[in-house]
Formats: C-alpha cells, sequence, structure tokens
C-alpha cells in the first residue's frame, strides 16, 4: 500500500466534480443574481412607493381643489344673498321714501309737491322747499315721528324766514299741560302745542314717550 499526491486543481477530473475556478464563478455568477434580484425587489418597492406617494399626492390636490370649489360656491352664494338682501332693502327703502311723501301729501303739507323725501337706512333725507317755518317744521316732525325713522336729515328752504319753534321730546308720564307748563311757564297754554302738531295730533291726550313735538316761539 501506498499514499500518492495529485495536483487538486489542474482541471477538472473526467466525469469528476468541476474545478475551483469554475466553483467560483458559479458562485459569483450566483452572488450577482442574487444581487440582481435584491436591487430590482428595490427598485420596484421604490417606484410603488413613489406610485403610492403620487397617488397620495394627487389624492391631497383633488381634495384641496374640492374645498377650493366648495369655499368658491358658498361665497358666491353668500354674495348672491347679500346682493339679494341689498336689493330688497333698496325696494322697501324706495317704497318707504314714496309713502312717507304721500303721508306728508295727505297732511296737506306739500300741496304742489315741491318736497323730496329719500329714505335709507333708517334716516329720512328731506329736500324741497315751502311756504314758512311753521310747514317746514311739521314736515319734518310727521318724517321724524314715523316708523322706522331714526334721524332726519332735511335741507327745507323757506320763503318766508320766521322765528323756530322749540322741540320737545315727549317724556315717560308727559301731558301736554306739563310741556306747556315747562315750556312757557303756563301749563294752561297746552292747546297751542296741540294746534301747533295738527293734523299729525288728533287728540291732546294721545301722544307717546318719544314722539317730537312742536311748541310754538315764546312770543
Amino acid at each position: 500500500m501506498g499514499v500518492f499526491d495529485f495536483v487538486r486543481d489542474v482541471g477538472a477530473k473526467v466525469g469528476i466534480g468541476k474545478s475551483s475556478d469554475e466553483r467560483e464563478a458559479e458562485a459569483a455568477a450566483a452572488e450577482h443574481q442574487k444581487n440582481a434580484a435584491e436591487r430590482q425587489k428595490r427598485w420596484e418597492a421604490a417606484k410603488a412607493s413613489q406610485r403610492k406617494k403620487m397617488a397620495e399626492h394627487q389624492a391631497s390636490d383633488a381634495a384641496a381643489a374640492k374645498k377650493a370649489e366648495a369655499k368658491r360656491e358658498a361665497f358666491k352664494a353668500r354674495k348672491a344673498e347679500r346682493v339679494k338682501a341689498a336689493a330688497t332693502r333698496r325696494f322697501e327703502e324706495h317704497k318707504q321714501s314714496k309713502e312717507l311723501e304721500a303721508y306728508v301729501r295727505a297732511l296737506g303739507l306739500d300741496d304742489e309737491g315741491d318736497v323730496d323725501i329719500r329714505f335709507d337706512d333708517g334716516v329720512a333725507y328731506i329736500e324741497g322747499l315751502v311756504p314758512d317755518q311753521e310747514t317746514r317744521e311739521k314736515i319734518i316732525l310727521a318724517v321724524g315721528n314715523a316708523e322706522g325713522v331714526g334721524r332726519v336729515n332735511e335741507e327745507i328752504e323757506v320763503a318766508a324766514q320766521e322765528p323756530e319753534a322749540v322741540m320737545h321730546t315727549v317724556a315717560p308720564g308727559d301731558t301736554l299741560w306739563a310741556i306747556a307748563d315747562k315750556v312757557y311757564g303756563d301749563g294752561n297754554r297746552y292747546p297751542e302745542i296741540f294746534e301747533a302738531n295738527r293734523p299729525m295730533l288728533t287728540d291732546p291726550d294721545l301722544i307717546y314717550p318719544g314722539q317730537v313735538l312742536r311748541c310754538p316761539p315764546l312770543g
């Protein structure tokens, strides 16, 4: 018996195994294939993540666009309501302007139609020409005491200048007698106040707090 040495890596023996170079080449190829598969997997994962982010971005843009459109529609609706409300208010104010003018004419204070009245947001604007101070003051009181009027802005010209009357705002508990006593120092002069406010007043006892009355000049 004996021991014989052979060159192990001289090449593949016929019909027996593979050489070391071949095995290393196959291992390298397998490693390359594995690495390529992992790179492909990472690339596909990155693409999937990118597609997901793009889908989320598109969904976010769509939601933002929808929200913006909803805001625009709500704004347009509010604007339409404001326009409608403004138109309604202008119509009502125009209507009240004509009603105030008709009321003044019905009282016999503007037979010639020389007085123009415009009503705007609680303020009555009066312009025109009247024959005397009494008519001017009665028009102001008639309009100012009308429902819905909080202020009178007047530019009424008077043909004949006369002393102005004292304007008195009725307080709770006031009577014409008490007002005459306060203004003239004589309550018995209350009929003068009553007559000075006709035809707006029809009964000396029918006055109310907040109503403005004209008291003729002391002279």
